[in-house]
């Protein structure tokens, strides 16, 4: 009997308990908040509140889309320190750019999620220690060379026939051309050519091989979201366990890049491709250039070459048509140029460059659509960092978003919300100055590697596609869609193309 009594008065002590166990969750979570938000040395700078106590405010605008515009209102209302969560900073002053992006301090630890399978295979995009990520791009250099780039031109001009081929089908069809499909298409195939000496047959298909690019779609948003939880990511998704049943987002990108790599070793007709420097410069110093650097640096390619394209060249003609009288005198120029026989039939990177308000077009797709709307982050080295004349204690990540820069009317104009290519053509002094806050490919030791590539491309398409094609939306009031993850990709803008007659045929 004594036994059953003590028995239920314990049972009886933890009904009275556990009904108190929420409330003690709730103070104490309020609690953290509260710490987060007054207790910091960040509380005085402004911000949304949410943002100043959790990470819930930033998972918010990533699951909504449009990140970037909501950090260029933000930098807008509150100027150059915007606080986007308890520990860290969005910097728009202009000292940024050189004292955080062109400094060798460490990346934010976001950057880790792209260490693709698994933590185990670091690449360029997740290396975060500064030293290591310049010896690794000192490995791979050779590759990413516009020199290198150049000798697999005629390879590069195949698939821009191939895009050019296809476009003519679909229009004697009478159907849409889709851009944000076929521009993907493109960019795939050249990352083969360039890097593998093979493209993937996308073009040659028509369809998305392997479905890489909707896999593409969707990691974005695991990406943006997961890059804030790495702990957790590399206890599941990224875990080396499941890298090795092949059941990961990013599965899809390691057995694209392992059997392109295959592939090419048995390819007796390999080109001086980019694998072939990196094999050479592995050949010659295997101990600094370990093996696994060749396939991380073929990842990269693959993981990102295709999308930042794809971006940018729906950019530059999406805005073209919503800008007739810069589309005509870009025309013009092409055109003259066509006359005076100074395009080939596929126009050369060479002959690209030599038309400057076709150049103009492009830097100002790139400052204008930046093909990355999230913040590039950095973490505070010992001894803190004073960016303007604010000082951050080490440990504190500033981020420096693209958009807020290209979005600052200082520094582009008062017009910065417009398309406006001839801002790049006023003045050689103008030029300069804007052209040190144009980060489209990030800056300093952690700038893309891939920008040659993805220039070359751009440029060689651009002109052919305006010189050879009259382009128009199928429905010209209809805005294109795109979500911001960590790349923007446009969407749901479908045109029609046509032949022209001042064009090649």
């Amino acid at each position: 009997m004594e036994d059953f009594v003590s028995y239920k008065y314990c049972w009886l002590r933890r009904v009275t308990v556990w009904p108190h166990t929420p409330v003690i969750a709730i103070a104490f979570l309020l609690g953290v908040g509260l710490k987060r938000r007054y207790l910091s040395s960040l509380r005085d700078i402004p911000g949304p509140f949410l943002a100043s106590c959790t990470i819930g405010w930033q998972l918010y605008h990533l699951i909504k889309g449009h990140t970037e515009v909501e950090i260029v209102k933000l930098h807008r209302q509150h100027g150059d320190f915007v606080r986007i969560a308890d520990n860290e900073v969005s910097v728009a002053h202009p000292d940024a750019v050189k004292q955080l992006l062109m400094s060798q301090l460490p990346k934010g630890p976001w950057y880790s999620i792209f260490s693709f399978p698994d933590y185990n295979h670091v690449n360029l995009m997740s290396e975060l220690d500064p030293k290591r990520h310049i010896t690794m791009m000192r490995n791979v250099s050779a590759g990413y060379a516009l020199s290198n780039i150049i000798k697999s031109e005629p390879y590069v001009d195949a698939c821009l026939a191939l895009l050019e081929s296809q476009f003519d089908d679909l229009c004697k069809a009478g159907k849409a051309v889709e851009f944000d499909k076929w521009f993907n298409f493109f960019g795939f195939d050249v990352v083969g050519e360039v890097t593998f000496s093979s493209r993937f047959g996308f073009l040659d298909s028509s369809t998305d091989v392997g479905n890489a690019i909707a896999n593409s779609k969707a990691l974005g948003l695991y990406i943006s979201i997961m890059g804030h939880f790495i702990w957790l990511h590399d206890l599941t998704l990224g875990n080396p366990v499941l890298a090795k049943l092949g059941i990961q987002p990013t599965s899809h990108i390691t057995e694209t890049c392992r059997s392109a790599i295959n592939t090419r070793k048995g390819n007796i007709e390999a080109r001086k491709d980019m694998m072939e420097e990196w094999m050479s410069m592995r050949s010659k110093f295997p101990e600094r250039m370990d093996e696994s650097e060749i396939t991380a640096a073929a990842v990269v390619n693959i993981g990102a070459g295709a999308d930042t394209v794809s971006s940018t060249l729906q950019g530059f003609f999406y805005w073209l048509l919503r800008s007739p009288n810069h589309l005509k005198r870009l025309r013009d120029e092409i055109d003259n140029a066509q006359v005076k026989g100074l395009l080939s039939p596929i126009v050369a990177y060479s002959e690209a460059q030599k038309l400057p308000f076709l150049q103009a077009c492009i830097k100002e797709t790139y400052r204008f659509h930046t093909a990355v709307g999230t913040g590039l982050p950095r973490v505070v080295p010992k001894g803190g960092i004073t960016v303007g004349s604010r000082h951050f204690k080490e440990g504190t990540i500033l981020s420096v978003n693209p958009w807020a820069f290209h979005r600052n009317a200082l520094l582009f104009g008062e017009d910065c919300d417009t398309f406006n290519p001839e801002r790049w053509l006023e003045s050689e002094q103008r030029y300069k100055a804007m052209d040190r806050f144009l980060i489209h490919w990030g800056a300093g030791y952690n700038q893309c590697p891939g920008k040659n590539l993805a220039h070359f491309e751009i440029s060689k398409a651009a002109a052919t596609l305006v010189r050879d094609y009259d382009i128009e939306q199928v429905n010209p009031d209809q805005e294109w869609r795109f979500e911001t993850h960590f790349t923007l990709i446009p969407y749901e803008w479908p045109c029609r193309v046509k032949r022209r007659e001042a064009g090649v045929v």
